[in-house]
């Protein structure tokens, strides 16, 4: 894969805080015709670099206000349990996160649901009954600092 030029990450930046913009637009932003623009964004989307568009809703009107990190530790750590693990959380629409971790757990979960209630019906229906799960940690985030999905490149 070639490095990206100044002209795609001038692109790139743009379209990850304003994915709806028109392509007039992000020409008009980025110094470029309209033309090149559009072929550009095709062969960035084309690269896998752009993976796709999506709408950003408030947690809090979607009764999902509550938002919890997981450390989960296995009982074993083996492939097949990481694959059980995995599959578990991909199947678990509460998790928004799953990440594999080197440290002093095995997994680093995110989570939102509606309130503690919603947590603790979550804690004992979902994540005690994934494949391998010894034991969790977990920590409700009582304000949000920061939060984007923004890359800094």
């Amino acid at each position: 894969m070639s490095a990206l030029d100044d002209t795609d990450r001038r692109l790139l930046r743009v379209l990850q805080t304003d994915g709806r913009i028109t392509n007039q637009e992000l020409a008009r932003r980025c110094n470029l015709s309209p033309a090149a623009t559009f072929d550009r964004v095709r062969r960035l989307k084309d690269r896998g670099l752009i993976t796709g568009y999506a709408a950003i809703l408030d947690p809090a009107q979607v009764d999902r206000a509550l938002l919890v990190f997981v450390e989960v530790i296995l009982d074993r750590t083996t492939a097949d349990i990481f694959e059980a693990f995995a599959a578990a959380a991909r199947r678990a629409p509460d998790i928004l996160e799953c990440h594999m971790v080197a440290g002093g757990f095995d997994y680093l979960i995110k989570a939102r649901l509606r309130d503690m209630e919603a947590y603790r019906a979550f804690l004992g229906d979902v994540l005690v009954d994934m494949p391998g799960v010894r034991e969790t940690r977990t920590y409700a985030v009582l304000e949000e600092v920061k939060n984007t999905g923004v890359l800094p490149i």
